[in-house]
């Protein structure tokens, strides 16, 4: 269904960079849970996703760029473990 080569989408095994683009708003649309031990978090993709990405990876501690709401953060990692391991989407 969301195949690695439909351009429409991202894919990242990353938690935290999931947590942090849900989080920034980006649109979690599966979690491909294929390899059990290694599940990808889908996103649809849109163009300041790569810009987030990199923000997330490379700003300096404390730049305004990745500064989020705490309760945002912790709301977006409770929801996406609810989703990872209840299987919802």
């Amino acid at each position: 269904m969301y195949s690695n080569k439909d351009f429409r989408y991202f894919r990242l095994a990353n938690f935290y960079t999931a947590a942090f683009l849900f989080a920034k708003g980006l649109e979690l649309v599966n979690i491909d849970r294929t390899d059990p031990k290694h599940s990808q978090f889908v996103f649809k993709d849109c163009p300041e996703r790569e810009l987030l990405v990199r923000r997330f990876n490379f700003a300096p501690e404390d730049s305004p760029e990745v500064l989020i709401d705490v309760r945002k953060f912790v709301m977006a990692i409770k929801m996406l473990k609810d989703k990872l391991y209840q299987g919802g989407i």
